[in-house]
């Protein structure tokens, strides 16, 4: 849908999200304007917090870094980038996170390869502890599939409605290959990536539960540390500053592009950036429960919003298919034509005249 309801941006590339083809598909501005602010407040400033709630907890437990002292520096790192334009830092630092992801998985895929014979009964443990006997008349079944909803939709942000906005900055021939493309990351994220760090941790033999337990961040370096040595822990350490630091640089520019749909007066987009750089220092200095449950609260109302959404344009998503696997049945790699769909389109303002052309696969 994003990429069918993009629009030409000022640069010559495109953007887009749910809060455009709800304005443009739906036809329901004051829908697409709640999913703007939404969208906004949940990226730009509550995950934000989570993120360098993540990078001060990890300092913390790794180097006994202050929280406090790590929300100063991240304050004012963010602060250089969105007020001064020094891209720098963060074009440096989403060219070293692809190195770092690809590090960390060998890292965790090392720690599976010993343990081999384990991972199997891991897998029962994990389907047992959540639909086992007790826990469906002890009513922890539900709570479970909670639990997997709320991180799930923070760790691929399916349905959501957050990756939309990237997705729509792609210049393909057909919005279907964008899609198909989208999913595979959402497959690639859960059931490689969480599958194989749960099974790690797992692994871990001082894991603990309950409240007094380790939270987050700190008991993944705890089961790399007893894993791989202390190398293992100093490597997350760095690797999650880098993640988590991205990730407020991106969803900071998430949150600009909705303020923009918004509205384009400079003076909104100050007091915005203001919010932004004290939140980020807030998240580091605040309780881990409280910045997840925000998190948690604010992930909900955009996914509501944006499958509501999706539904209504469900019609246009079937036309796109079809249209798609028609092309893919005729020997050509697909480009998209509005005109050639079943259903009339409005709204349509990136695809008037595609340079793409019709080919042979």
């Amino acid at each position: 849908m994003a990429q069918v309801y993009k629009v030409h941006d000022k640069d010559g590339g495109f953007r887009g999200g749910p809060a455009y083809y709800i304005t443009k598909g739906l036809n329901q501005k004051w829908l697409g304007i709640v999913f703007a602010i939404l969208i906004t407040i949940t990226f730009a400033f509550v995950f934000n917090t989570v993120q360098s709630n993540t990078i001060a907890e990890s300092l913390n437990t790794q180097y006994n870094i202050s929280p406090v002292i790590t929300g100063i520096i991240l304050a004012i790192v963010t602060a250089i980038i969105i007020f001064g334009g020094v891209r720098s830092i963060a074009t440096l630092s989403s060219l070293i996170v692809p190195i770092m992801a690809i590090i960390y998985i060998g890292m965790v895929l090392v720690i599976l390869l010993f343990n081999l014979d384990q991972i199997v009964p891991m897998i029962g443990t994990i389907i047992k502890s959540a639909f086992g006997i007790e826990q469906v008349t002890g009513g922890a079944v539900g709570a479970a599939v909670l639990q997997g909803i709320k991180r799930g939709l923070f760790s691929n942000e399916a349905g959501m409605g957050s990756a939309p906005n990237a997705a729509a900055t792609a210049a393909v021939p057909h919005p279907v290959k964008q899609g198909l493309i989208q999913s595979l990351g959402v497959f690639f994220d859960t059931m490689l990536v969480c599958t194989a760090t749960a099974i790690m941790i797992l692994l871990y033999s001082g894991l603990k539960f309950g409240e007094s337990a380790p939270q987050g961040v700190a008991v993944t370096q705890s089961a790399l540390n007893e894993h791989l040595g202390s190398a293992g822990g100093i490597f997350l350490t760095i690797a999650v500053t880098l993640f988590a630091f991205s990730s407020v640089v991106g969803n900071y520019y998430y949150g600009q592009s909705n303020i923009e749909f918004l509205s384009t007066n400079r003076v909104i987009l100050f007091i915005f950036r203001c919010l932004v750089v004290v939140l980020v220092f807030m998240g580091a200095v605040a309780k881990t429960e409280t910045v997840w449950n925000t998190a948690d609260l604010f992930m909900g109302l955009m996914a509501i919003v944006n499958i509501i959404s999706i539904i209504g344009l469900s019609n246009v998503a079937f036309a796109l298919m079809k249209d798609y696997q028609k092309q893919k049945k005729e020997g050509k790699n697909p480009v998209f034509k509005p005109e050639n769909l079943e259903i009339n389109l409005f709204g349509i303002s990136a695809w008037g005249a595609n340079k793409y052309k019709n080919s042979d696969k």
